[in-house]
């Protein structure tokens, strides 16, 4: 029996394919997605990782521009069982002096407790935190003529810096200068890079204006909602179905692929040529993540207790350590004190773990394709800000960068962003989603507006596909 037709056919379920698959259904088409892992989600996957009945997110677990996005907003997903949980304390950072610097939603209230930089902090968000909804848009698009076009230049010409410069220019104590760098290696670029400070403007300005939320149950349910959501207008889901060549898809007017340049050459068989498929195997990734998941009796028994006001944690200690850890790892080297990016939704979320367990989740840059055990080193820096954290676990999970590529093939290396990019320099890339082959598109995180969970990649991918083939 011949493979139905369909309008649209998308490969992969991540938050982008799942984007373009509704944009597509919401039009009247009939759309197929297929997964090759057994559950959808891509990156919003959760599992079992320890074997404990607990829930571990496998990949993203905080959803700044999930919870703002505006196209996952269009849909109402808290109908669908989605239900975010927003600390008032997005991200605290941890010093050796037993404090920490806190990232709190009231603007006000962080420069407040930042001392003699607390002036200059408010300078530098307010504008950002006060046209939120006028920037985010222009943002998280491909390249236009922005509806705002003196928000978004104020932010360009900050935002295009290095954000270093950034901190040398507006702050003194280190404690705004290590809250600042620690948002700004979001990035996964040196921080003496020009563009680098736009992940340090962008992500602050989110916790101050919608916050750094996380999705109760573990972030399988926002895809679940987006699942719910397209099924019920009509759309179809096959999972467990990897996609070797376009050849073995059913016929279609519009293939929609949530992958990465690598696999594109991969699956595209004789549609393209050897010259096109050399391009694409060009591609730069840029470094991997080697991820650790833990069970803990009880949570992490920080120094500082104002870090368990917060699901998110930046471990690293000062602006020059976490600079010159970054630094290492784009040299292709391992850092012997890295910056871990640490979350803790237990703190807020009961139906991570039995009670008296606390799931927590951590991962830290490494060059792309590493295979080097990074967990004693990232252990040694949780424990140096919070001394008994080894005698708390009770087990653990780890990733290294094959590892992560493995639980999703669009992670290269390891690397969760798609490929090196200027954080700036994408916002201005123009949205080229088409590939050389006729009614074949790419809507990942390789294309603009670039990495992260809102869905916004494959919306305009979607639409410029619509446009094209009708």
């Amino acid at each position: 029996m011949p493979d139905k037709t369909y309008d649209a056919i998308v490969v992969g379920s991540g938050p982008n394919g799942l984007a373009a698959a509704i944009t597509m259904a919401q039009s009247g088409r009939s759309v197929l997605v297929i997964e090759a892992n057994k559950t959808i989600g891509g990156g919003l996957r959760s599992a079992d990782l320890t074997h404990t009945g607990c829930v571990h997110d496998i990949c993203s677990a905080v959803h700044p521009l999930g919870i703002a996005s505006p196209f996952f907003n269009s849909l109402e997903l808290s109908g669908y069982g989605l239900q975010w949980l927003n600390p008032l304390v997005p991200l605290a950072h941890p010093l050796d002096d037993g404090t920490a610097v806190l990232l709190e939603r009231s603007l006000m209230t962080t420069a407040e407790n930042l001392g003699q930089d607390g002036r200059s902090y408010y300078r530098l968000m307010k504008p950002l935190v006060r046209n939120w909804d006028r920037l985010l848009p222009d943002i998280l698009s491909p390249m236009h003529f922005p509806k705002h076009p003196l928000a978004l230049g104020r932010f360009g010409l900050t935002a295009g810096q290095s954000a270093g410069y950034v901190i040398f220019k507006n702050f003194r104590s280190k404690q705004a200068r290590a809250l600042f760098a620690g948002i700004a290696a979001h990035s996964k670029m040196p921080l003496d890079k020009p563009g680098s400070a736009a992940f340090g403007l962008l992500l602050g300005a989110a916790g101050h204006a919608v916050g750094w939320p996380i999705a109760k149950g573990g972030s399988q349910q926002i895809a679940e909602a987006l699942q719910k959501h397209f099924v019920e207008i009509g759309g179809e889901v096959e999972t467990g179905r990897e996609v070797h060549s376009l050849a073995e898809l059913p016929k279609s007017k519009i293939i929609l692929l949530d992958i990465t340049q690598k696999q594109l050459g991969a699956i595209s068989g004789n549609r393209l040529s050897d010259g096109a498929k050399k391009k694409l195997s060009a591609h730069r990734y840029g470094p991997g993540v080697f991820k650790m998941d833990w069970v803990l009796d009880g949570g992490v028994p920080w120094k500082a207790q104002d870090c368990l006001k917060a699901a998110t944690v930046h471990i690293g200690g000062t602006f020059e350590e976490i600079a010159g850890a970054e630094d290492e790892v784009w040299k292709g080297e391992h850092a012997s004190f890295p910056f871990v990016l640490l979350v803790q939704p237990g703190l807020f979320d009961e139906t991570r773990a039995p009670k008296g367990k606390q799931t927590v989740w951590a991962y830290c840059h490494v060059p792309n394709g590493s295979t080097f055990d990074m967990s004693e080193r990232i252990e040694s820096q949780i424990e140096r800000f919070a001394p008994g954290f080894r005698s708390r676990i009770r087990a653990r999970s780890i990733m290294n960068t094959a590892a992560m590529e493995a639980e999703n093939a669009n992670y290269v290396g390891g690397d969760i962003a798609g490929g090196v990019r200027n954080p700036f320099g994408l916002f201005l890339k123009p949205g080229n989603y088409s590939t050389p082959m006729k009614g074949v598109y790419i809507c990942s995180s390789a294309m603009p507006p670039g990495a992260g969970v809102h869905g916004m990649c494959g919306y305009f991918a979607a639409k410029k596909a619509m446009r094209e083939i009708g």
